[in-house]
């Protein structure tokens, strides 16, 4: 996609002009900015990163790039922004309505965009595929024919997406539309008591989402993305100021934004234990929202979490309304998260 039609929305990845590769996080953004996660480290600057690698590697375009071992922790974040603050300072911005900086990549630094839907139209029209891409475009098609959802609503991204996967990665779909992703959560549900596909998990957060499976020995996942139609706000229009750590048990009422990133859940009936009980008093919270990619439709309507994050004052800077979220993925702690119970 051309940069200058390019609106940026979560599940978006793109390659700068170093050669970093992230991912696109939610959907709003500074203007001229995005804000995203970094996923892939280039050979030449993995010296420059505190962290854990991964012993693999991948290669883009020619060029070896590493990945952490684990993502999406407080400390690694924490390595990520403190690196580019000293080295790369372009991709660190101060956020007025955060009041703190963020990894977020100016768009002039960016030198090509892979969107999922325009990937699997890429992937449909090429002639020469792989074993792994020819079980890609199967598997996209079984599952727009059985849940009637257009193949124009459905994506691809991670490594097959970028041309740099191997015979034994993942199959990463992504649909477009809440509505649309429950039909293909029902679809998925019905092909694995068919035994056309299997489930897969390895802890008690991914037995909760079932998003993740087999087909024909293939590991796949599926997530969604906003359609434009879903997008309901917009960079700047609230102001967010940390109150403080909290841990609560509450349950869901409303679970139709759980399944995109940052997830929310509306809630009720929030009972702190005797440590933060206090926190609460004035400030109960209307929302869980998780910047956790992992913590994405955990819980439906009528089931009680736990959850431990922070809790925050939003203000609508237009009609000047206030309201309290917890928010899990704040990236200062490694102890937010949202169980199920």
């Amino acid at each position: 996609m051309r940069l200058s039609k390019w609106v940026p929305e979560d599940g978006d990845t793109f390659v700068t002009q170093d050669g970093f590769i992230f991912n696109v996080f939610g959907y709003e953004h500074p203007e001229n900015r995005v804000f995203a996660f970094l996923k892939y480290i280039p050979a030449r600057f993995k010296s420059l990163f505190q962290i854990d690698y991964l012993e693999k590697s991948w290669m883009y375009k020619g060029k070896e790039v590493f990945r952490a071992e684990k993502l999406y922790t407080a400390q690694n974040y924490q390595s990520f922004l403190k690196t580019f603050q000293t080295v790369f300072p372009s991709y660190v911005y101060y956020c007025p309505f955060r009041e703190k900086k963020i990894i977020s990549c100016p768009i002039s630094s960016i030198a090509k965009v892979y969107v999922p839907n325009e990937s699997v139209n890429k992937l449909t029209h090429s002639t020469r595929k792989d074993g792994l891409q020819k079980s890609a475009q199967e598997l996209i098609e079984l599952l727009s024919k059985k849940s009637h959802i257009s193949i124009a609503d459905l994506g691809l991204h991670g490594s097959i997406a970028l041309g740099m996967h191997t015979a034994k990665s993942d199959i990463d779909i992504v649909v477009y539309g809440a509505h649309n992703f429950r039909k293909l959560e029902a679809t998925i549900g019905n092909l694995a008591k068919e035994g056309t596909l299997s489930y897969s998990a390895r802890n008690r957060i991914e037995a909760a989402r079932q998003f993740k499976g087999r087909y024909k020995g293939r590991v796949f996942m599926y997530n969604a993305i906003r359609k434009p139609s879903e997008i309901k706000s917009r960079y700047g229009l609230f102001k967010f100021s940390p109150v403080s750590k909290t841990e609560v048990e509450c349950r869901v009422i409303d679970d139709s934004e759980a399944m995109f990133r940052p997830a929310i859940y509306r809630i009720a009936d929030c009972r702190s234990d005797t440590k933060t009980s206090g926190v609460l008093k004035g400030k109960t919270p209307e929302f869980v929202v998780s910047m956790i990619g992992c913590y994405r439709n955990v819980a439906r309507k009528g089931d009680r979490i736990h959850v431990s994050g922070m809790i925050e004052r939003v203000e609508n800077l237009e009609t000047r309304s206030i309201f309290h979220q917890i928010v899990v993925g704040t990236g200062l702690s490694e102890d937010e998260h949202i169980w199920p119970v």
